[in-house]
């Protein structure tokens, strides 16, 4: 019973860090899709959304060293890479956030707007999709293997999917109505949620802390 037992963790522990993997991957794709057509179709917000995934990329990176550390030594600390790919990926936030505000801005004054929004809406549509699925699995797998640290991780992915759906609005609304300014309102709104995902890396480096995402 024992060695089944242990057999089933490691089982699970390969789950969890497949399904880290497989965000870094995904973000990567999403990165250049999004960034590709946010720049010829000229929407500031699903540019910046494909930059977010880049960014996202990094913490992948942690995520995935946080599964192998967990697996080794379940009550563990988080390390200094670990801690190191937060302060990168915090940084990395901040500087998005500035650029999208101040590009937000100019936008709005010049009366710049998108040639289209249709692949926002695409691209939200599936990154929700994709990003509820793998909540769900994460989740099922924190639970199994009883780890706070796995299930903060599904619950920090609910950012993402908060992301998704300001995209979603305002590229909808935008290929509905044709409005300028709603390109330029949806990256202040994906300003905001990336500057409380800043916040959320350093609070986590610092403190050593999971994710406060579920008491925001």
């Amino acid at each position: 019973m024992k060695k089944k037992n242990s057999t089933d963790k490691k089982y699970l522990y390969k789950l969890a860090f497949g399904l880290a993997f497989f965000t870094i991957i995904y973000n990567i794709i999403e990165g250049l899709v999004a960034a590709y057509f946010g720049y010829e179709d000229e929407s500031l917000a699903l540019f910046g959304f494909g930059i977010d995934s880049f960014i996202e990329v990094i913490s992948g990176l942690g995520i995935a060293h946080m599964v192998l550390r967990i697996q080794s030594n379940p009550n563990s600390n988080r390390d200094s890479f670990e801690k190191t790919a937060l302060r990168i990926t915090g940084f990395s936030f901040y500087a998005l956030v500035i650029g999208m505000v101040i590009s937000a801005i100019y936008n709005i004054l010049t009366g710049n707007k998108p040639e289209t929004t249709f692949w926002g809406v695409i691209i939200a549509l599936a990154s929700i999709i994709i990003m509820w699925i793998l909540i769900i699995e994460k989740k099922k797998v924190g639970k199994l293997l009883d780890s706070d640290a796995i299930l903060a991780d599904a619950e920090c992915t609910k950012v993402c999917i908060y992301m998704s759906i300001v995209l979603l609005i305002s590229s909808g609304i935008y290929e509905l109505t044709n409005f300028a300014y709603i390109d330029s309102f949806g990256t202040l709104g994906l300003a905001y949620f990336a500057f409380k995902e800043g916040k959320e890396c350093f609070e986590k480096a610092k403190h050593n802390k999971y994710c406060s995402c579920e008491n925001d």
